[in-house]
């Protein structure tokens, strides 16, 4: 709590040498997870459902490196590792996949920031989806 309150994300008073401060600020800045917003609870039915790169960009049309790219960031899930002849083979979480996929085609897809550092989608400062 004091580090929210050091950082400026919440505000705090002095009352009888004790700090205190508002319910509702800190129920505000409680972390919300991506597998609470509705754009992921959709896909919840897959969730461990292993699906490789090639088949997640046909199946869900995105470029692969913007799948590589989520997935190094921690948005897309593992869920298993192979070995192959060749090296190995990843299987990503079919319910991340089918998350990313929805909110990239619902934003315009390439060249704009689409999620945040915890996966939630990106909310601009300007413009329409600005809060």
């Amino acid at each position: 709590m004091r580090q929210l309150v050091e950082k400026g994300k919440i505000r705090a008073g002095v009352i009888a040498g004790e700090m205190v401060v508002s319910e509702d600020e800190v129920r505000n800045q409680a972390v919300i997870r991506k597998e609470d917003l509705p754009e992921y609870k959709k896909h919840a039915h897959l969730h461990g459902i292993p699906i490789g790169f090639t088949e997640a960009s046909d199946k869900y049309g995105i470029n692969l490196s913007s799948l590589q790219r989520w997935f190094k960031k921690g948005i897309i899930a593992e869920v298993k590792r192979e070995r192959t002849i060749g090296g190995e083979k990843i299987y990503l979480n079919e319910a991340d996949v089918a998350y990313c996929a929805e909110i990239y085609h619902s934003r315009g897809g390439k060249g704009k920031w689409l999620f945040d550092k915890n996966g939630l989608p990106y909310k601009p400062k300007t413009g329409p989806l600005a809060m």
